[in-house]
């Protein structure tokens, strides 16, 4: 390898764990967001060269992983269309009561669980992963005013279950 030359392999391997968390955002269950996390490093690692040098490897990584997402969704639309069942999206929110702070972590993650995808990722990748509103949009490939939109949404829906 050049020096200066990106390592893909120890890129993704520093990264597992916000893949991970990514993951789980979109999809909701853990298998289903180890498995987009698997395909999403077999990508970048058969596309290594369509990373452009000069940008942020984790935004390239997570448009990876949405563009995987997005077009299982499409396929499962397809699927179920023609009669298969739909793969089930709810989470399991049971979570042990120890102490409350753990207690509260659970609460927000079920209220995470209920948001809709669209503003799943964008909180993930905005409030979560430390993303810039612009950043966010083309990974998601919207508007940044989207982004925003969704973003705004996801923070009052949050705001109001934890009121609740």
């Amino acid at each position: 390898m050049a020096q200066g030359e990106l390592d893909v392999n120890r890129e993704l391997i520093a990264m597992l764990p916000r893949m991970r968390r990514f993951g789980m955002a979109l999809t909701r269950r853990m298998d289903q967001a180890d498995d987009l996390v698997q395909d999403a490093c077999e990508r970048a690692i058969t596309r290594a060269e369509q990373f452009k040098p000069g940008t942020r490897f984790d935004s390239w990584v997570f448009s990876i992983m949405h563009s995987i997402w997005l077009n299982r969704l499409r396929s499962e639309k397809v699927r179920a269309a023609e009669g298969a069942d739909a793969l089930e999206l709810v989470a399991d929110a049971a979570a042990e009561n120890r102490g409350e702070a753990r207690v509260r972590l659970a609460e927000l993650d079920r209220a995470l669980l209920r948001l809709p995808q669209e503003q799943r990722a964008v909180i993930m990748l905005v409030s979560v992963e430390g993303h810039a509103y612009r950043e966010a949009a083309e990974i998601l490939d919207v508007p940044v005013g989207t982004v925003m939109s969704r973003l705004a949404r996801a923070r009052v829906a949050l705001a109001e279950a934890n009121r609740a």
